[in-house]
């Protein structure tokens, strides 16, 4: 009678472990005020992530950059709430368009991070046709629930590109969750480059989109950095830290959500270097290799996933 009253007592101790928020020897856990990287579990799986509506995301920033900051979306409004709730739900498909110049037209950057969100989410939502250089980028749907990902690149594109009324039709037909516009590279190009007007620029492009696409939310991207000049004159272009303060300044003077590649990549003083010593820019000091696209790629997908780990888990508190 005792050895079976000791076991009953053993089993409500480890019942009672087992439903202790302290099975990680974990406090309770605070409110965030950084974004959740999801815990690791040895033999966890996908479906394991999907049923705590977490997602495991490895960290895609290389240590040896110097000057980085850690990888992570701004949006002190909680702009990408709605965006965040649709793949949380996932009832249908969850459309992401993303705009930009030639870094987009090229595929490779925005591809990797389609290719890491439909594995994270589902691919089923679309045909799983081939995408290089060649083709175009806009994803055909089949209709079921996942990730649609397409990608509208233009080569020299700046924000007046697409302020056009058939550019930004073409983009509301494709009924838009999430519209990342990625542009600033060929703006800062120019020496004729003034801040205030693109300023306005930024503005226009953005009026015309959120007229269009009224249930959209927006991200803006910052350029990756780039060389300005004849290749044995070649230096660093002295206005991209002007572009990317303007695209960051507009996004949080209207409430959208902003991803700082220029400055988590290392700024004005080592992003185009960290590149270079990388060896993922290519010879005209303005394109990437396709090692430097896929780390892109990997980067907005990372910063992508945090933001939604920190709105499920303020969800989950």
């Amino acid at each position: 009678m005792r050895r079976n009253n000791r076991y009953l007592g053993l089993s409500v101790v480890v019942m009672l472990l087992l439903l202790s928020p302290c099975l990680y020897a974990q406090d309770v856990i605070p409110a965030l005020s950084r974004p959740l990287e999801p815990l690791r579990i040895p033999g966890e799986t996908k479906e394991m992530h999907r049923g705590m509506r977490l997602i495991a995301v490895p960290d895609s920033l290389p240590p040896t950059f110097a000057h980085s900051l850690d990888n992570v979306i701004e949006d002190e409004s909680r702009s990408l709430s709605p965006f965040f709730q649709k793949l949380n739900d996932m009832t249908g498909p969850v459309r992401i368009v993303h705009i930009g110049d030639s870094h987009v037209r090229g595929h490779l950057y925005p591809l990797i991070t389609r290719r890491c969100l439909e594995n994270d989410f589902g691919a089923e939502a679309v045909y799983p046709d081939t995408i290089s250089y060649r083709t175009g980028g806009l994803a055909r749907e089949t209709g079921g629930p996942g990730i649609v990902y397409h990608m509208l690149g233009i080569n020299g594109a700046t924000s007046v590109t697409f302020s056009d009324d058939e550019k930004v039709k073409k983009i509301a037909s494709l009924h838009p969750d999430l519209i990342i516009v990625s542009f600033g590279t060929n703006e800062a190009h120019s020496r004729r480059y003034l801040a205030q007007a693109h300023n306005q620029q930024i503005d226009r492009l953005l009026g015309m989109l959120k007229a269009a696409c009224p249930e959209a939310v927006f991200l803006l991207t910052t350029p990756p950095g780039a060389y300005v000049g004849r290749r044995r004159a070649r230096t660093i272009n002295p206005r991209t830290v002007t572009a990317a303060r303007i695209i960051k300044e507009y996004a949080q003077e209207h409430k959208m959500a902003v991803w700082d590649l220029y400055n988590i990549v290392g700024g004005k003083t080592d992003a185009c270097r960290n590149w270079t010593k990388h060896r993922m820019l290519r010879a005209d000091g303005i394109h990437f290799t396709p090692d430097g696209y896929r780390l892109q790629g990997n980067l907005l997908h990372q910063a992508l996933i945090k933001a939604y780990n920190e709105y499920v888990a303020t969800g989950l508190e």
